[in-house]
């Protein structure tokens, strides 16, 4: 059992937990609406963020809203970055949250450690948040499909090679509807992030560089994502999740939902963190 490790990222008991999650839904950033017992539209993937729930749920709010409204996979894969581990890894664990259970797929988890050159790798989601802060909002938004409910928690650092994985994992999941979380918050912009590219017009010009990225996005352009991280040094956590997702869906219909930064909330523009959710039909 992988026991939470991030409950300071959101509320660690259940009823404050609802409450909260609750909240991000109809907060002003937020659709302002909980999810419609709705189950007619397709997806095929989401970005969505991973910060503490005070500041990203909002946003996070807005992809959940179509997971819980389109058509209930057999899996949900999370992919997340590591930011504690320098080894990508595949939990065969079920993991805990304040809201219960949630369950491993564990005949495609080892499907895909038999087919790919992952490993089961426990010790690397040990300490890491990236996915655990997705599993809360993925059951508040399944509630009539707990019992349903099936993950496979992948970590992706940069020791995988992305193209391989990314055609090893289309084939071992071309027969299983399959629905990809990749978690990943985009540009940590300022001095406490080691990242101050330009200082003036901060706003505008955050913003014109996640809007970068997220038109390599758009256009499912691996490459072009991949040489835009090169060039700009942009500080997004989830770069290598994003880079695998790219490479593995060869036609969708993407849309940015939502996209503010932190600043929006704290008012802070000297250190700020970027959020998007966005759906890949």
């Amino acid at each position: 059992m992988r026991e939470p490790i991030a409950t300071g990222f959101y509320e660690d008991n259940f009823d404050a937990l609802e409450k909260q999650i609750i909240e991000c839904f109809k907060h002003k950033l937020g659709p302002g609406d909980l999810p419609i017992k709705k189950r007619d539209k397709k997806l095929k993937a989401v970005i969505v963020p991973h910060a503490g729930y005070s500041y990203s749920g909002p946003c996070a709010a807005w992809a959940y809203k179509e997971i819980a409204e389109s058509q209930f996979p057999d899996t949900f894969i999370l992919l997340g970055p590591t930011h504690t581990s320098s080894k990508s890894g595949i939990s065969l664990e079920d993991w805990k949250t304040p809201f219960g259970i949630v369950k491993t797929d564990k005949d495609l988890a080892i499907k895909i450690k038999e087919n790919t050159e992952l490993e089961i790798d426990e010790e690397t989601h040990i300490d890491e948040h990236s996915i655990e802060v997705q599993l809360p909002f993925l059951q508040f938004v399944n509630k009539d499909k707990l019992s349903n409910l099936k993950i496979v928690a992948i970590a992706i650092a940069n020791d995988i090679d992305y193209r391989k994985l990314a055609n090893d994992l289309k084939k071992i999941t071309k027969d299983k509807k399959i629905v990809f979380i990749v978690s990943s918050d985009f540009t940590h912009y300022g001095p406490d992030y080691g990242y101050v590219p330009f200082s003036s017009d901060i706003k505008e010009r955050l913003e014109n560089l996640d809007k970068e990225a997220f038109n390599h996005i758009k256009n499912l352009n691996a490459d072009g994502f991949a040489d835009f991280i090169n060039k700009s040094g942009a500080t997004i956590c989830g770069f290598m999740p994003i880079l695998l997702l790219l490479e593995m869906l060869e036609k969708a219909k993407v849309e940015v939902l939502l996209y503010y930064t932190s600043a929006a909330l704290t008012g802070d523009e000297r250190n700020s963190v970027s959020y998007a959710s966005i759906t890949f039909r």
